[in-house]
């Protein structure tokens, strides 16, 4: 059944690369988020959304899916060439907060009073020269809920005293 799928996406690829539409980064990213579809299927995960928006935010994020018990937000990072920096360098701070914005947006549509728990993953999708299948990496936990690390801190001065006068 896993194979048929693979399949079929596969073919149904070839055929939108034979018709001309929209950039050719487009469909680079429309190809590795399929392939991470696949993956992660492989992987024993349950894709419950693909392309997720709520209105109120401006991200989107590329795969939602059950790993076991944990609710994972996935986002799909595709390259075509090795560069300097790795795929996952892409998933900036503002990319991080945007789909932090529509994960909480996610969850205020869940049924369930309690939370599941969560996490963020990425995955890369790397096309080599020359290579028929793509690389493929997964990073689970990329990244956590809180925006605010020990070296993203914003800096506070301490606080001004008074000083000591003489005869005060």
């Amino acid at each position: 059944m896993n194979q048929l799928l693979k399949l079929m996406v596969r073919a149904l690829h070839a055929i939108q690369h034979a018709m001309p539409q929209g950039a050719a980064h487009l469909r680079t990213g429309r190809e590795g988020e399929s392939e991470a579809y696949l993956f992660l299927r492989s992987q024993g995960y349950t894709i419950v959304a693909t392309n997720f928006r709520v209105p109120q935010s401006r991200g989107e994020i590329d795969l939602i899916a059950w790993d076991r018990d944990t609710l994972c937000f996935v986002e799909v990072k595709t390259r075509t060439t090795e560069g300097l920096t790795p795929p996952e360098a892409a998933v900036d701070a503002a990319k991080r907060s945007h789909i932090r914005s529509v994960a909480r947006g996610y969850l205020r549509r869940l049924r369930s009073d309690q939370r599941p728990p969560c996490r963020f993953d990425v995955v890369t999708v790397t096309y080599g020269e020359g290579e028929r299948r793509p690389r493929l990496k997964l990073i689970k936990g990329a990244f956590r809920w809180s925006s605010r690390r020990w070296y993203e801190r914003e800096y506070y001065p301490p606080p001004r005293r008074e000083r000591w006068r003489p005869g005060r």
